[in-house]
């Protein structure tokens, strides 16, 4: 299922203000929806190819489910980003809460969801996170949203993959096609920093499946990246200092968009 119209897209992070019943909240759910706006506009205008919502500052997160008033917020929010941006669009809502994440883009008309925990367990800061596809994919059928992918992430940041240290890296990539996966994504340790090559190549080399790196890519790096990614998922990059927490930067994301496209058109002779 083909969503992107161009080779290597580019998806962009909208990291959603607290939403309610969190302890950082502070804002309606209006005002967020306004300003996650406000960021699709910079996003579209700047020419990515797709963006993802997820509720980054709702820390600490739940493990594995969120409630009612998370999942309503999300999908008023995520649906309006849709409709305003024109492109595709997925979400993640966190932590591992992949049914929910369904279920919001089913009803938003959302096109994926970046899911945590889809084959193989780990540790993460909320405790386990275990492996979802089984329950997950067969909940897409029942509410009738095959149209929805499914992108796992595969050693998953802000994680102790101890448990499954014997696993290789390529080894759970291969898993998650097992599994019927639509897509992966490889990202480095934590928020921020770049994927190891090694695990691109070795993910890469393991899958038919598309492979997205999903941190710490940069204008300044994201050449190297070109030959073992199939796309790219872009946050801290994107804002104010290069850190997630920050506003959205116009300029930011217009030089790496430029280096992009430089690393993509044959130099001339």
């Amino acid at each position: 299922m083909k969503l992107f119209a161009t080779a290597k897209p580019v998806v962009a992070m909208i990291h959603l203000g607290a939403l309610p019943g969190t302890p950082a909240c502070r804002r309606s759910v209006r005002e967020i929806e306004t300003q996650a706006l406000k960021e699709a506009k910079i996003y579209r205008e700047a020419g990515v190819h797709g963006l993802m919502v997820e509720n980054m500052h709702d820390t600490p997160y739940l493990r594995g489910h969120v409630g009612p008033e998370i999942v309503a917020a999300i999908a008023i929010i995520a649906r309006a980003v849709k409709d305003a941006a024109g492109l595709p669009c997925g979400l993640q809502i966190l932590a591992a809460a992949n049914t929910e994440a369904i279920a919001v883009a089913h009803a938003a008309g959302l096109d994926f969801i970046r899911a945590e925990g889809f084959a193989f367990a780990h540790v993460a800061d909320e405790g386990i996170i275990q492996s979802s596809a089984a329950e997950l994919l067969r909940y897409r059928r029942a509410i009738g949203a095959d149209h929805v992918q499914v992108w796992a992430d595969v050693k998953k940041k802000h994680s102790s993959h101890a448990i499954t240290a014997d696993v290789a890296i390529g080894e759970t990539a291969h898993a998650v096609e097992f599994m019927r996966g639509d897509a992966l994504i490889v990202t480095g340790a934590v928020t921020g920093d770049a994927p190891q090559p090694a695990d691109a190549h070795a993910v890469k080399q393991a899958t038919q499946l598309p492979v997205f790196l999903g941190s710490g890519v940069t204008a300044k790096n994201v050449g190297a990246f070109l030959g073992e990614a199939d796309g790219f998922i872009v946050g801290s990059e994107f804002k104010t200092g290069g850190h997630w927490s920050g506003n959205v930067d116009a300029r930011r994301v217009g030089r790496f968009m430029s280096a992009v496209f430089a690393c993509q058109t044959p130099a001339r002779r």
